[in-house]
Order: C-alpha cells, then sequence, then structure tokens
C-alpha cells in the first residue's frame, strides 16, 4: 500500500495549501518580513504629518530633508552588500535593523532640523544596506523553490502594508500629537522585533570567492548595469497608482474621491492573492525576460485606459479607472516576478550583496525621481503625457529580453 497518504497527512494543512512556507527558517524570515513592513508602512503614510504636526518643521523642509536622506541611502547598498557577502547576511541583515530602530527611535525626541536630517539619512542608509543583506539571505534559505518563496514574501509585504494602512487610518482620523507619536514608536519597536525574529535563523557561511576576483566585480559586470538600469527606469510604475492616479482621479476626472482609496485597497488585494501564481515559471532569465516584456504591454495598456477617463462621465470614469488599475496591477506582477529573478539569476553565488545592492540602487533612483517624471508627464501634459509613460514602459519591456541574453552570455567567469 502506498505511503504517499500518509505522508501527505503529516504535512499541516496552512503548509500544503500554500499559505505558510515549508520551512522554519523560512517562516522565520517571512515574520519578520511581516513585523518590519507593518512599522514601515505606518511611518511612511504619516512621515509629512509627523513632522508638520509634531516636530514643527515646515513643509518645505520635510520636503528637503525626506529627499536627501534617500539620496544618501542610494550610496549603501553596494558596500555593504560586499560585506554580508564576505561576513554573511544574516548577521549584518541584523545589525542594519538595529540601526533603522534607534534612528526611528531618535525622531521621538529630536526637535532641530538637522538631527532630524541626521537620524533620516540613518535611518535610510541602513534600509538600503539591510535590503542588500537580505537578498543573500532570502537566496539562502529560499530552497528549491526560490521564485515561489521570493513571491510569498512580497505577497506578506503587501498584506502587512494593509494593516498599516488601517493602523494609520485611525491616527489620522484623531489628529493628534500622542497618536503620531505612537505610531513612530510602534515603528521604531517593529524593527527591534523585527531583529529578535531574524535572531532565531540559523548562520548562513559566507560563500567564498574565487581567486582573482575584482572586489567591485558588480561595476565591471556591464550586462548586469544594464539590466539595472532598463529595471530602474521600468521601477517608475511603482508610483503611478500610488502618486500620479490619485491626483489624475481628483483633478483630471469626474470619478468620486473615495475611488482613490479603492483603487490602493484592489491593487494591494491583487497583489497578495496573486503575486505567487503570476511568479509561476519564471524561474530563469530568459523567462524573466519575457515576463518583464508581457509587463511593458500591460503598463500601456493599462495607462492608456486610465487617460481615457478624462472626457467620460462619471460612472464611465469609474469603471474605466477601476479597468485600468487591474490591467496596471496585472503587469506590476508579472514585471515584480521578472524583475525579482533577474536581480538573483544573474549574479553570481560569492557576490549576492553587492549585486542585490547595485540592484537596490536602481530601484531607488526610480523612486526618487518618480515624483517629478509622473508629475509633468501624467499631471500636467495629461492624457498624452500617460500615453507617452506608457510607451516607454512598453519599449523597456520589449528590449529587456535581448539585454538579459546578452548579459548571460557576457557574464564574468
Amino acid at each position: 500500500m502506498s505511503t504517499v497518504p500518509t505522508i501527505e497527512k503529516r504535512v499541516p494543512p496552512l503548509v500544503r495549501r500554500g499559505l505558510v512556507p515549508q520551512t522554519r527558517p523560512q517562516r522565520i524570515l517571512a515574520l519578520a518580513t511581516f513585523v518590519n513592513m507593518i512599522g514601515s508602512g505606518v511611518f511612511m503614510v504619516t512621515a509629512a504629518l509627523f513632522f508638520t504636526r509634531v516636530v514643527g518643521l515646515p513643509l518645505a523642509q520635510v520636503g528637503l530633508g525626506m529627499g536627501v536622506a534617500a539620496g544618501a541611502g542610494l550610496l549603501a547598498g553596494v558596500p555593504v552588500g560586499h560585506l554580508a557577502d564576505r561576513r554573511g547576511p544574516r548577521e549584518v541583515y541584523l545589525g542594519m535593523l538595529v540601526i533603522q530602530g534607534a534612528a526611528m527611535g531618535a525622531l521621538l525626541v529630536v526637535r532641530n532640523f538637522w538631527l532630524v536630517l541626521v537620524a533620516l539619512c540613518v535611518g535610510e542608509l541602513a534600509r538600503s544596506a539591510g535590503g542588500a543583506a537580505r537578498g543573500p539571505l532570502v537566496r539562502g534559505i529560499g530552497g528549491d523553490d526560490l521564485p515561489r518563496y521570493r513571491a510569498y514574501l512580497r505577497s506578506v509585504a503587501n498584506l502587512a502594508g494593509s494593516c498599516a494602512a488601517i493602523a494609520t487610518g485611525f491616527a489620522v482620523q484623531f489628529d493628534s500629537r500622542p497618536a503620531y507619536l505612537a505610531l513612530v514608536l510602534a515603528n521604531a519597536l517593529s524593527f527591534v522585533a523585527a531583529a529578535s525574529v531574524v535572531a532565531a535563523l540559523p548562520a548562513l557561511p559566507p560563500v567564498s570567492a574565487p581567486p582573482r576576483t575584482n572586489r567591485w566585480a558588480v561595476l565591471r559586470d556591464r550586462g548586469y548595469v544594464a539590466v539595472t538600469v532598463l529595471d530602474g527606469v521600468m521601477s517608475i510604475h511603482h508610483q503611478v497608482l500610488l502618486f500620479a492616479l490619485p491626483l489624475w482621479i481628483v483633478g483630471h476626472t469626474d470619478a468620486p474621491r473615495w475611488l482613490v482609496g479603492a483603487t490602493a485597497l484592489a491593487n494591494t488585494a491583487l497583489v497578495v492573492l496573486l503575486q505567487v501564481r503570476a511568479s509561476r515559471g519564471v524561474d530563469s532569465s530568459d523567462a524573466a525576460g519575457r515576463a518583464v516584456r508581457r509587463a511593458g504591454v500591460a503598463f500601456l495598456a493599462g495607462m492608456a485606459v486610465v487617460a481615457a477617463t478624462a472626457t467620460l462621465p462619471t460612472w464611465l470614469a469609474v469603471a474605466g479607472i477601476g479597468l485600468g488599475v487591474c490591467v496596471h496591477t496585472v503587469g506590476e506582477l508579472w514585471h515584480t516576478a521578472g524583475s525579482m529573478e533577474l536581480r538573483f539569476s544573474l549574479a553570481p553565488a560569492h557576490a549576492q550583496g553587492q549585486y542585490m545592492g547595485l540592484f537596490g540602487f536602481g530601484a531607488g533612483l526610480a523612486n526618487v525621481v518618480a515624483p517629478t517624471v509622473l508629475a509633468l508627464c501624467c499631471i500636467t501634459w495629461g492624457a498624452p503625457g500617460w500615453l507617452l509613460l506608457g510607451g516607454v514602459f512598453l519599449v523597456v519591456g520589449l528590449v529587456t529580453p535581448e539585454v538579459v541574453r546578452r548579459a548571460e552570455r557576457n557574464r564574468p567567469a
């Protein structure tokens, strides 16, 4: 008699259904991700309100400080990623979480702009560096089905973001100093809690580099640099629904304002439910390139539908924006699946950290320039700007498979 049914019964139902990762280290990192992203999501949504209403800074100084900090954070990925390659990713990631917690805790007591700027820069440097160290950690414990586990972690992060949005909604409703201070304290404690969870992970020994390997090999890998540039341009799409669409709904359409929250909720729900499924089969560089190409087509289609809503009556504008958001989210799912695979598969095992750091630099730079690009294209130029940016995404998607193939052929020995 077959023993397969007996073995299957030993697998917990949540694991069998894919709701919980298979191994204990995978579950630990997923829990740390959830805790970390709840705290970060809470702060990101209410940061401007905290600095203006509690700290008492002018809005111009808030924007300057956050912009400078974001730019400073871009510098840490590659060197700290290299440190993670040589010293072990768990230890470096753990240290970055602690530094983030300390920087966030400092914001509870500082009231001077320059001290706030220092705390923000330290926090952003640690955040960027932590992302570079986390990459090798994910690869090390991801197991044989790494693409599925990466997709699972992204779903967890989006679910945490939804929970954070609910918490911030209550705080904004109270609109009081204690409420905003409580959110910042919660974020600081979330880093400490995430570090405590990460400490339970087994240590991963660093992979030895081949003899005569250049210390900063990623900067000489032209193929990987080219893929990073293309991915950075495509990553501007992450701000389309967060930044451009709300301004478009309120200022350029007859759609009701409640649609802003509804579209954000729909996007998050689709990512949580479908990211793992969208990542199936995206387990090689070629498959990842094709996924990014499909994403470019979806972005153009979704943005064209949104652009058309400016001249539509209310109910058609609501339907058009809803359809555009769904199509755009499909592109987001495909791009994320392809991007996550490329950043891992094109990087050598001994230099995962510094390669992750460079890839993160591209995505981070996209977040810095995205508001300006979207404001110019989608809000100032209107419908033609939406089509122009969608066309840029399409071109990037079409050329990515060939650039990926060249990067594969010319990878350093």
